[in-house]
């Protein structure tokens, strides 16, 4: 049974959701009401694979048992106290995320959005602070997603998604993902960042060359500039270490969390070296509900439980059995195909038209992906999926091909 007021059939409850919600989502047509794993069950009782998880997010898959313990032992002890007080279970997951990255400190807030506008206040706090307040601007890249507030629509690389929303705000400029030369060229007397995802994923699911992380540092360093990396979609041991930067052997200056952090629960949270961090002394910013007691505790579990050595060594091994079953079926179907790619269990497959018929198909079949970009189909699946399942799902994509 759904806990829902009301039993009404998939479309009723679609043809009311055209009447009462905001229509900025174009929903597939399907109404979840329940979890378990990699599955989901829609109002009518049709069973889906779910390979997308909330879009990266269900990293442990859903209701994982252990987080439902630990949730409703939390939700029977504290919700919710202002960050005018020490909160244990913020300061247990600070102490985590500190230790799992190698960066100082924390802060904490309810989305991916959120921590990376904290980035952009971060890095114009630290450069006035530092008597360079000139230094305002923050090197983007093309075809990259870094949320949906003004801030950060505007430090995407993609005009369609910030397209009516003009005038946007000032700072921000655009370098080719990948190419060295094209950051280099755009460095001047106003550039203060660099911003880049280790793995871009709105923009197709496409990993940093080997060497672009590390050559970002080293000319930041030369330049006095900071490195931001945005890790919302690629941390939490989605490419199979805890976070994506640590295949490069770097270490940023700031980086932004959210996604898999809560598992599905509603918290981001940005870490940042000690010089850098310091700049956000008291006033400087905040967020009410921000590392409370519930999201922190549901999150502590999930981070501890993604980022286990066994857990990452999983990862990557089913992340390379999924691109393998992918790369069969771009060997069958090369017309069709034009490439596989990705890190871990972070993957996409490049169709050579438009995805959204194919993704069509594979719904109709019972396996749920989605889209990042025009042609490319998104996996994300849970670290728990198994080979059997992946083996099916690839087995559907075929099928939907």
């Amino acid at each position: 049974m759904h806990p829902t007021a009301e039993k009404l059939s998939s479309a009723e409850w679609m043809d009311r959701a055209k009447h009462v919600l905001v229509p900025n989502y174009k929903q597939a047509p399907i109404v979840a009401v329940r979890g378990e794993g990699v599955y989901v069950w829609d109002v009518e009782g049709k069973r889906y694979m779910d390979l997308i998880g909330g879009v990266a997010v269900c990293a442990l898959g859903h209701c994982h048992p252990e987080l439902v313990s630990v949730i409703k032992a939390q939700a029977e002890t504290l919700w919710h106290v202002s960050n005018g007080t020490y909160i244990a279970q913020q300061i247990e997951l600070a102490s985590r995320l500190t230790a799992l990255s190698g960066l100082d400190r924390a802060f904490f807030c309810n989305s991916g959005a959120e921590a990376n506008e904290g980035l952009i206040k971060l890095t114009r706090k630290f450069m006035d602070d530092s008597g360079r307040p000139a230094r305002h601007e923050i090197i983007c890249f093309q075809q990259s997603f870094h949320g949906r507030t003004l801030a950060t629509l505007t430090a995407t690389g993609q005009p369609k998604y910030q397209k009516g929303f003009d005038p946007l705000p000032a700072g921000f400029v655009y370098a080719d993902y990948g190419d060295l030369e094209s950051v280099r060229r755009l460095v001047g007397p106003h550039t203060a960042a660099v911003l880049v995802e280790p793995v871009q994923g709105e923009g197709g699911v496409k990993p940093a060359p080997e060497g672009f992380l590390k050559a970002l540092r080293a000319l930041c360093d030369e330049h006095g500039l900071l490195l931001l990396v945005d890790e919302i979609q690629s941390g939490m041991g989605r490419t199979g270490k805890a976070f994506a930067f640590q295949h490069e052997g770097i270490l940023p200056d700031a980086i932004s969390s959210a996604k898999s952090l809560g598992n599905g629960f509603p918290i981001g949270a940005v870490l940042a070296r000690e010089k850098v961090a310091a700049t956000l002394g008291p006033g400087s910013h905040g967020s009410t509900y921000g590392g409370n007691p519930l999201g922190c505790a549901v999150a502590n579990r999930a981070v501890e439980l993604c980022t286990a050595p066994s857990m990452l060594e999983q990862v990557a091994r089913l992340g390379s059995h999924l691109v393998a079953g992918l790369l069969t079926v771009q060997a069958r179907h090369p017309a069709k195909v034009k490439e596989v790619r990705g890190k871990g269990l972070l993957v996409g497959v490049e169709l050579a038209e438009e995805a959204a018929p194919a993704l069509a198909r594979i719904r109709e079949r019972g396996l749920i992906l989605n889209l990042a970009g025009e042609r490319t189909l998104r996996f994300a699946p849970a670290f728990t999926v198994t080979e059997a399942q992946l083996d099916e799902a690839v087995a559907i994509v075929e099928a939907a091909l």
